[in-house]
């Protein structure tokens, strides 16, 4: 699932991405708010995640803005624990409320709770041709023989599989997967699409992961391909 993190905070910004990241999920993070009300806006998330104390614009003219468009799920942050913030963002429509410090734990499971009261919540499976993908079990199988993956592996299958048919660039899947800027002198993604691909497509007569030279990769079944 798709989520964007809005955290001006540098270590929690970037602690909340990497633990979310390794939930499974894949993240965005903003850490101003007008870029995360122009990220909410126009990418296709299925929760937020929301500070208050925001730069540029607080987290509840953010919530006021965004709710004028969409009905995302929203996870309102603030180092303040009053209950007149919490009512403030709770009638200017966010979903959930969650006072800082807090433990990583009651975050991930107030974001599931989240998804799952919401009617936009992704589905838990994906197929392409015989390889078939499982979120809920985190099992993945082609030909119906299980596929042994790792965790960066397994989050990029569901990214590529979720967006099948369209081509992810090396900088996008650095970022959704590993949660860091692409550089170019690191040949981590290369690295995993090769040991995915190993996986997925080396002992089948169909090939599903392609490379698109200079561009990035994509996974679609090709008609005729050997």
């Amino acid at each position: 699932m798709h989520l964007l993190v809005v955290e001006d905070e540098e270590k929690l910004g970037d602690y909340l991405r990497k633990g979310l990241v390794e939930s499974g999920f894949n993240v965005e993070l903003a850490r101003e708010g007008p870029h995360g009300l122009a990220l909410a806006q126009t990418g296709n998330y299925d929760a937020v995640v929301l500070d208050i104390m925001l730069p540029g614009m607080d987290g509840l003219k953010v919530l006021q803005e965004l709710r004028k468009s969409s009905k995302v799920p929203v996870l309102m942050l603030t180092a303040r624990d009053e209950v007149a913030d919490r009512v403030r963002g709770l009638e200017g429509g966010a979903d959930d409320y969650l006072a800082k410090p807090f433990a990583f734990t009651e975050l991930l499971a107030r974001v599931r709770a989240l998804l799952r009261r919401s009617p936009m919540q992704e589905a838990s499976r994906y197929a392409l041709a015989d390889l078939q993908l499982d979120l809920t079990t985190r099992r993945a199988t082609r030909g119906g023989r299980r596929l042994d993956l790792t965790a960066k592996e397994f989050a990029l299958l569901s990214l590529l599989l979720r967006r099948q048919g369209q081509v992810l660039s090396r900088a996008v899947l650095a970022d959704q997967v590993w949660g860091m800027n692409f550089d170019s002198e690191t040949n981590v993604v290369e690295v995993a699409v090769r040991r995915l691909r190993s996986k997925i497509d080396d002992s089948f007569e169909d090939k599903l992961l392609h490379t698109v030279r200079g561009m990035g990769y994509v996974l679609e079944h090709r008609a005729g391909d050997v």
